[in-house]
């Protein structure tokens, strides 16, 4: 049984968007990506991937780390899990 719906809520809204499940799949192949290098490789704007990405990340989807003047991206265990459920819905 669900207990917590605001948080499940949260979580569903995080993946909501086409360009968000493009950017957890591009994740799941190459971890360790930059804002920057998500944006390049889906070929969508900076501050609209940057978006997306704080949204994930709100979600608890997408682990931050500082790498010096960058910030490297890569998913969690729940991202891995949600991607799983969506090729299951395709």
């Amino acid at each position: 049984m669900i207990t917590n719906y605001r948080s499940l809520e949260r979580v569903v809204k995080g993946f909501a968007n086409h360009n968000r499940l493009k950017i957890l799949e591009l994740l799941k192949k190459e971890p360790e990506l930059s804002v920057a290098d998500i944006a390049e490789r889906l070929k969508i704007g900076y501050e609209n991937t940057s978006d997306h990405i704080r949204k994930l990340a709100i979600a608890g989807l997408v682990m931050k780390r500082n790498d010096g003047p960058n910030v490297r991206h890569k998913l969690t265990f729940r991202a891995n899990s949600i991607l799983v459920f969506c090729k299951k819905l395709e």
